[in-house]
């Protein structure tokens, strides 16, 4: 009875990699199916070679190879990044995170009930723009560093570190709105009161994406994939 080898499973890595699959966890799922289904059509036909019964294992993914299982856990993934997410900014709503909100909400209201609130929204949302590029910046050299240690990419990983970077383009996006805003409407106490909770959300918002997360990538990986420590011994 034929049986994969550790040779074989070094083939099935680079195999995968050829065929653009970059993230080694989506790799090892590819590798284990193709392992198992190899060794599955030699209990049919032992006479075929290694290569043989691979491609017969390939084309059952159809035409579009593994575009589809890569699809499928980008959206699983990313799913899990905005539970994570979502985790967190719970958390800034509870015993005893909710007096640092209620504060930031307060000082943003006071802040935009001033005569020169216009200006106060432009600052506001100018050094949370800044913060957020220095921040990507800050993370993308960082992950750089990582995968140079590691030799390896989690996708996980890869969008903690680089999904954030779509808030910054998002905030951006909303300056020219923010400084048309009528004046009727930033004397108005509910209209206030809605860019002031708007605010703050983008504020925490950015903090948990570009700084929190990103810092607990480490446990986030673990809990994620329990292989993660041993392959980063």
């Amino acid at each position: 009875m034929k049986h994969i080898t550790e040779t074989h499973i070094e083939r099935l890595y680079s195999f995968t990699e050829q065929h653009y699959v970059e993230f080694y966890d989506l790799q090892t799922e590819l590798v284990d199916h193709l392992a198992n289904d190899i060794e599955a059509i030699w209990e049919q036909n032992q006479q075929l070679g290694f290569g043989e019964a691979g491609d017969q294992s390939l084309k059952k993914f159809g035409i579009f190879g593994f575009m589809e299982v890569v699809e499928q856990r980008q959206k699983a993934m990313n799913k899990r990044y905005y539970k994570y997410l979502w985790q967190e900014l719970k958390t800034w709503f509870g015993v005893p995170k909710i007096l640092a909100t209620l504060a930031l909400i307060c000082t943003i209201y006071t802040l935009f009930s001033l005569s020169f609130n216009r200006y106060c929204l432009l600052i506001i949302y100018g050094i949370v723009i800044a913060w957020s590029f220095y921040r990507m910046v800050k993370l993308s050299r960082s992950y750089k560093q990582r995968k140079a240690v590691s030799g390896k990419k989690w996708l996980l990983e890869d969008i903690i570190f680089k999904q954030a970077g779509g808030i910054g383009f998002a905030l951006i996006s909303q300056v020219p709105s923010l400084y048309n805003f009528s004046d009727e409407l930033l004397n108005s106490f509910y209209s206030i009161l809605i860019i002031s909770l708007v605010t703050s959300a983008f504020i925490l918002f950015s903090f948990i994406s570009f700084y929190l997360l990103p810092n607990k990538a480490e446990s986030l990986l673990k809990e994620t994939y329990p292989e993660f420590e041993a392959v980063n011994l």
